[in-house]
């Protein structure tokens, strides 16, 4: 059982990151610009260095020996190897750092070569994105949008119900988490006959959400199947897709996002498996009317991660949370955004990220953007010793997500910026 499985290496009690967990993402050591990234897992408070793993000829199996997925400054090459390199990945650190196995435990000079205090590092973005899509795929969040730009009457569209809604996002403006966030500026809404507003944007938002990872990507005219798309997602991660909502408001008719989102996006530095999230997994919420073939799964499942986010005030030391949710609530699955974004012949390739939309969930305290929780600027909310409608210069913005299991846990680590005033 995963449950009881243990390390030699000291995971403090409650990490995020246990021997069950060993998330993937690329570090270089701090204070050496020069130092290559390397790619590694984590294990409570150390990163694992897969390159000097390998360099030790510790991965001996048929998909990962003599490779040099490990030497490369980014996760790409390994993931588009697919789930058997993966499997075997996770099988033979799982072995090498279990309590039980010398290889490590009882070698200092080779411990010391591939075991680094996650103090001694930075942690860089694991993947290049070739491409980045955003859906649009909580019932909450949509509902609420609805309400709040059109009204009680129709405010879910009704093609909402028959296919997961996306569209392309900027990849070039993924960043790592850590990243400063430099308030955008754009056009907005004009006042009465005036000329549109232009300047910085007075209605910056966070999004809680969370990137899927494409591992193997599929040829150009041929769609991923929906019973194979779970064989093409290599894991996930936490994503804050920033949006400028008054830009977005005023450029948004008739080809949606653009602006008010190529600015910035930001994903946690360490991708969680979909392996080490099996424990987790969960039934999706029922869909109504029943999808089309192409989007019929025969395992509708979601994954249970408790999901938060806090903010860090300008001038203040402790973050205050805003907002508790869940990923189960996600209405159309991973796997059906994925079959459905190829299903026109679309490919993807090793490295590209889709990502769910805002997750909203049922309850007030579970609104996945300041959008909801202030209804677009119509309440603040109470934030430490001051309140928000939406962020300030200085707000420092942390998304985090942990799945609770039987004695371990699953964690996500953090994914955080910090809003920088405009250019002038």
């Amino acid at each position: 059982m995963a449950e009881a499985l243990r390390s030699f290496v000291e995971v403090p009690e409650g990490s995020h990151f246990p021997i069950q967990n060993l998330p993937f993402g690329v570090f270089r050591r701090r204070g050496d610009p020069q130092a290559p990234p390397r790619p590694a897992v984590a294990i409570g408070e150390l990163a694992l260095d897969l390159a000097a793993v390998a360099d030790a000829g510790l991965f001996d199996g048929p998909a990962l020996s003599g490779s040099t997925c490990f030497h490369q400054e980014t996760l790409n090459m390994f993931l588009g190897m697919g789930r058997p390199a993966w499997k075997e990945a996770r099988a033979t650190l799982q072995k090498i750092l279990s309590a039980d196995e010398p290889v490590l435990r009882d070698n200092k000079a080779l411990r010391n070569k591939c075991l680094v205090p996650m103090s001694d590092i930075e942690m860089l973005l694991p993947i290049t994105v070739g491409g980045y899509t955003d859906f649009f795929c909580s019932v909450h969040h949509a509902r609420n949008c609805g309400f709040i730009f059109r009204g009680p009457q129709t405010p879910v569209n009704p093609n909402w119900f028959h296919l997961p809604i996306g569209y392309n996002g900027r990849a070039s403006s993924v960043v790592v988490s850590g990243t400063d966030v430099i308030r955008p500026r754009g056009q907005g809404h004009p006042t009465g006959n005036s000329t549109p507003y232009f300047g910085p944007s007075q209605k910056l938002d966070f999004e809680l959400e969370m990137a899927a990872i494409v591992g193997p990507g599929n040829e150009l005219g041929t769609p991923i199947d929906i019973n194979d798309a779970e064989e093409h997602i290599f894991g996930l991660a936490l994503m804050n897709d920033w949006s400028a909502r008054d830009i977005q408001a005023w450029e948004t008719i008739p080809l949606g996002p653009f602006l008010g989102k190529s600015f910035s996006t930001t994903i946690s530095p360490w991708i969680v498996t979909l392996d080490a999230l099996k424990p987790f997994m969960c039934d999706a919420p029922k869909q109504e009317p029943e999808p089309l073939p192409y989007l019929a799964e025969k395992n509708h499942i979601n994954y249970d991660i408790p999901l938060e986010v806090w903010i860090r005030p300008k001038d203040q030391k402790d973050a205050s949370i805003v907002t508790k949710t869940n990923f189960k609530h996600l209405y159309w699955t991973v796997t059906q955004q994925l079959a459905h974004h190829t299903v026109n012949g679309c490919n993807m390739k090793p490295g590209d990220i889709f990502a769910t939309g805002t997750l909203s969930g049922p309850e007030p305290d579970s609104l996945g953007c300041l959008l909801e929780l202030t209804w677009n600027g119509q309440k603040d909310i109470p934030v430490g010793n001051s309140t928000r409608k939406f962020l300030e210069d200085g707000d420092e913005v942390i998304l985090t997500g942990c799945c609770k299991g039987e004695g371990y846990n699953i964690g996500f680590g953090t994914c955080t910026g910090k809003v920088l005033p405009a250019h002038p």
